[in-house]
C-alpha cells in the first residue's frame, strides 16, 4: 500500500510542478513545447483556447491506443498522468502574469527545462506518462522497434518546426534549449543521479583480479567462461557493475595485477539489486 501511495503522490506532484513551469515560464515567453501539449499551446497563442481542455480532447484517441496496445495498467496510468497534468495547467493559468523572468528568455528556458524535467521525470519514474508523443513513440517502438527516445525527439521537432512557421526563429531556439535541458533532467530523475558503469575484464589472471576487487571494494564479481575466437584459449571473463567513483580503483587493481588486461566499459543506466538503489 505504501508503495502505491508514493507512486501516485509522485504523479500528482510531478503533474503540478510541470503545469506550474508551463504557466510561469513557457506561456509568458511564448515558448513552444513538444507533444500534443505543444499543439495545444500553439492554438492557445492563436485563439486563446484553454491548454488543459485541448490536451484532454487531443489525447482521447491516444487513450484508445494506450488501452488497445498496452493494456489496462498502462491505460490507467496514462489517464491519470494526462488528466492531472491537463487539470493543473488550467488550474494554475492565473500564474502567467506573475512570471519572475518575463524579460529574460534564456534564463526562462533554462529554469523551465529544469523544473519541467523534474516534474515529468517524477511522472515517468512512477510508471505513468502524460499521453501524446510518449504513447505514440511507445507504439512505433512496439510495431517497428525504433528507439523510443529518438521517436519522441523526432515528433517534438516536427511540432516545433510547425510552430516556427507561425512564430519567430528566436522562439524556436529557446524552445529547443528548454526541451534539451528538460530531457537531460528528466533522464536523471528516471535513471538516478548516481551514474554506474558496467565493466568486462578479460585477463589471464581474472580470478586474482576478482578476489582483490571483492576484498578492497566489497563489490560482487561475476566470472564468465570465455574462449578466444582465434586461439581457442579458454579464459575467465569478469563482469562487474560499479558506481562511477569506483571505476578508477577497478582499473588500478586490474592493471597492477595484469598490465595486458583488456577492458570494456559502458554505461549502466538502470541497476536493480543488492548494493544498488532500486529505480
Amino acid at each position: 500500500m505504501k508503495k502505491y501511495i508514493i507512486q501516485y503522490a509522485m504523479i500528482v506532484i510531478g503533474a503540478l510542478i510541470s503545469a506550474i513551469s508551463c504557466n510561469l515560464f513557457l506561456i509568458p515567453n511564448h515558448f513552444l513545447s513538444g507533444g500534443l501539449t505543444g499543439i495545444a499551446i500553439i492554438l492557445h497563442y492563436l485563439f486563446d483556447l484553454p491548454i488543459g481542455i485541448q490536451n484532454i480532447i487531443f489525447n482521447i484517441p491516444i487513450l484508445y491506443i494506450a488501452y488497445h496496445f498496452f493494456g489496462r495498467l498502462y491505460f490507467f496510468n496514462t489517464i491519470l498522468g494526462t488528466g492531472l497534468y491537463s487539470f493543473f495547467i488550467d488550474l494554475t493559468s492565473f500564474l502567467t502574469p506573475y512570471t519572475p523572468l518575463h524579460n529574460n528568455p534564456m534564463l526562462s528556458a533554462i529554469v523551465a527545462g529544469v523544473i519541467s524535467g523534474i516534474g515529468f521525470g517524477l511522472i515517468l519514474r512512477a510508471n505513468a506518462n502524460t499521453g501524446g508523443a510518449d504513447v505514440i513513440a511507445a507504439l512505433i517502438k512496439k510495431l517497428y522497434s525504433y528507439n523510443i527516445g529518438t521517436m519522441i525527439f523526432a515528433l517534438n521537432c516536427i511540432i516545433v518546426l510547425c510552430g516556427l512557421c507561425l512564430f519567430n526563429f528566436e522562439v524556436a531556439i529557446y524552445t529547443l534549449i528548454y526541451m534539451y535541458i528538460m530531457g537531460e533532467v528528466d533522464n536523471r530523475i528516471v535513471t538516478g543521479f548516481n551514474k554506474r558503469k558496467s565493466i568486462m575484464i578479460i585477463s589471464d589472471k581474472s580470478e586474482q583480479i576478482a578476489g582483490l576487487i571483492m576484498l578492497e571494494l566489497g563489490r560482487g564479481v561475476t566470472l564468465i567462461n570465455g574462449e578466444g575466437g582465434y586461439t581457442h584459449t579458454k579464459k575467465k571473463i569478469l563482469y562487474i557493475v560499479v558506481n562511477l567513483t569506483q571505476l578508477s580503483k577497478i582499473k588500478e587493481i586490474a592493471l597492477n595485477i595484469d598490465k595486458k588486461a583488456f577492458f570494456i566499459i559502458s554505461n549502466a543506466s538502470e541497476v536493480n539489486g543488492k548494493g544498488f538503489s532500486y529505480h
